[in-house]
């Protein structure tokens, strides 16, 4: 999933002496009769996040809202720590019966779950739901639901998708059956992820833009403009069924405005005016934020990083010696400062971020080192080897446009990249682009992008999320805004690979199968990964009950406005 930017600087070490570093887990508790309940909790961002549709946009900014719109048969739940990333049933009423040695998942529906239109919750709604995501191109298709039975046929042709075979329903037992063409160990985290929301049968096969479908979580969009805001008010027909997977939420209505600068923003949580902010905490305002303002703000780890998708299917990073000298000449302790220093950042040479996989820290791509013989941790850039590879593969001289998005981290990370790519031997410019759209203006082939800055963090806790999401084969669909897999890369060693780890069970194996992975991607280099990141969230003074997931983020029904 895109990672939501965040800059923040020196004074982050005020942040962190003060003990913020997210709440312990708790449990669930109803808000019906709460003294909390009530209210409008008050949001900004710069910009929107693109379309509404929910089996289309793949932002943190916008996950957050279909978290409390949108329900699928299994989620994650609003539950802070460990608990939060295990999957449970959410319209689904128990977890699914697995058959025929993971090939088969049975589901059975709950009863009397109703849409935000008042209308009922059927198998039919379900079924409609799964072949829309390859009807519109949803980003996670091919990567998390090509494995369902007529997959193949739905990405060759997605007008006439039908999932023949991979998809059955019975209306009278409210049974769903999903059959895999092979076993896939992930697929209840995958069907719990955002993008497999229910949606009514009759939701148009197209993006909806800035219409919003039908949901049945615990609120609906009543009114949106795009370029102005959104504003949500609780769903009418919404009944709490388990109160860790769908809670119903405290506060009677979210407003979203967009517009402010992050600057203004700023000043506008910390007075109260609004009560939180999507993005970056502009570096300027971290001592004031920290000196002043540490009881409202929160500071959290992801699974997350930044990197520099590569596009391998066009000059001069179709040369893998090109894509080598950029991982060579980053200087990821520079990137790391301008996130936001080693309190909430740290180089990262691989694309699974630490805490997936064994050997965190470890590094091919510093002076010394290389995929053969990596170091136990990153150090320093290597111009002189970097300089060398550019001019060995004939690239040097060459036009690179250096995408990134539009905020003041964004343009201070790419003035740098911009200078490296010069001093490597390319002919290099800066190219921003709105935050909104620059991540799906680089995912299409169209464009030519080249080099884009992007940030990631996890689905779900697996490396697949990186290591398959991102550079996985059905991931890539030429021409499509919804591209996820941004370098092009499409590798029968990481595909065959990433196809026995769907059918293993043993978590030993797996994890070994992955490590395989991810050295297979670092050889092939189709990106340069720069840092693992945490999050800061700022709210305001009116916000009580914080309350963060490494999936959500802020929670919006789990918090109160006093």
């Amino acid at each position: 999933m895109k990672a939501p930017w965040q800059a923040s600087g020196a004074a982050l070490f005020l942040l962190l002496g003060a003990g913020l570093h997210g709440l312990p887990a708790r449990a669930a508790d109803g808000t019906q009769d709460s003294p909390h309940r009530g209210g409008t909790l008050r949001l900004t961002a710069v910009t929107s996040a693109g379309t509404l549709d929910p089996q289309i946009n793949y932002t943190s900014q916008y996950m957050q809202l279909v978290a409390v719109m949108y329900d699928g048969l299994l989620t994650y739940p609003k539950l802070e720590g460990p608990a939060g990333a295990q999957v449970v049933p959410d319209l689904a009423q128990s977890m699914p019966e697995r058959l025929d040695d993971g090939r088969t998942w049975v589901f059975t529906l709950r009863d009397g779950i109703r849409f935000s239109d008042g209308t009922p919750v059927t198998v039919a709604d379900v079924a409609a739901s799964l072949r829309r995501l390859f009807r519109v191109g949803s980003p996670t298709a091919g990567s998390f639901y090509g494995g369902i039975r007529g997959a193949d046929d739905c990405l060759r042709d997605p007008a006439r998708c039908t999932l023949a075979g991979g998809v059955e329903t019975d209306a009278a037992t409210r049974r769903i059956i999903i059959h895999l063409t092979a076993p896939d160990s992930e697929f209840p985290q995958k069907i719990a992820f955002g993008h497999a929301v229910i949606l009514p049968a009759s939701t148009p096969a197209h993006d909806l833009g800035n219409v919003a479908a039908p949901g049945t979580g615990p609120y609906r969009i009543v009114s949106s403009t795009p370029d102005r805001g959104m504003r949500l008010e609780r769903n009418p027909y919404f009944h709490e069924w388990d109160a860790a997977a769908q809670p119903d939420g405290y506060v009677d209505a979210i407003q979203y405005d967009y517009g402010l600068s992050e600057e203004d923003a700023v000043t506008a949580v910390e007075r109260g005016q609004y009560d939180w902010m999507a993005g970056l905490k502009p570096l300027d305002r971290l001592g004031e934020i920290g000196g002043r303002y540490t009881a409202q703000v929160h500071v959290y780890p992801l699974y997350g990083l930044m990197f520099l998708p590569m596009n391998v299917n066009i000059p001069p990073f179709s040369d893998i010696r090109a894509r080598q000298a950029v991982n060579y000449a980053l200087d990821r302790r520079a990137m790391t400062i301008l996130y936001g220093g080693s309190g909430i950042a740290a180089p990262l040479c691989r694309m699974v971020p630490p805490g997936l996989l064994p050997g965190d820290g470890q590094c091919a791509w510093t002076e010394g080192a290389d995929p053969d013989h990596p170091a136990p941790r990153w150090t320093r850039p290597d111009m002189a080897r970097a300089r060398q590879l550019v001019h060995d593969s004939g690239t040097a001289g060459q036009d690179v446009t250096l995408i990134v998005p539009a905020t003041a981290m964004g343009t201070s990370m790419g003035a740098y990249l911009r200078d490296m790519l010069q001093d490597i031997g390319y002919r290099a410019r800066l190219h921003p682009l709105s935050a909104a759209m620059e991540m799906s203006y680089a995912q299409n082939s169209a464009n030519h992008v080249q080099i884009s800055l992007m940030g990631w963090y996890a689905d779900y806790v697996s490396p697949s999320n990186f290591v398959d999401t991102l550079f996985d084969c059905d991931s890539f669909h030429p021409g499509s805004d919804s591209s996820i897999n941004m370098s092009g890369l499409c590798d029968p060693g990481v595909q065959a690979l990433v196809a026995r780890i769907r059918n293993e069970h043993d978590p030993q194996v797996t994890q070994d199968l992955w490590r395989r992975v991810d050295d297979r991607i670092t050889r092939l280099a189709p990106a340069a990964p720069m840092i693992s990141i945490s999050y800061v969230d700022l709210v305001s003074p009116r916000v009580g009950n914080y309350f963060s997931t490494r999936l959500y983020h802020m929670t919006f029904s789990r918090v109160w406005v006093q």
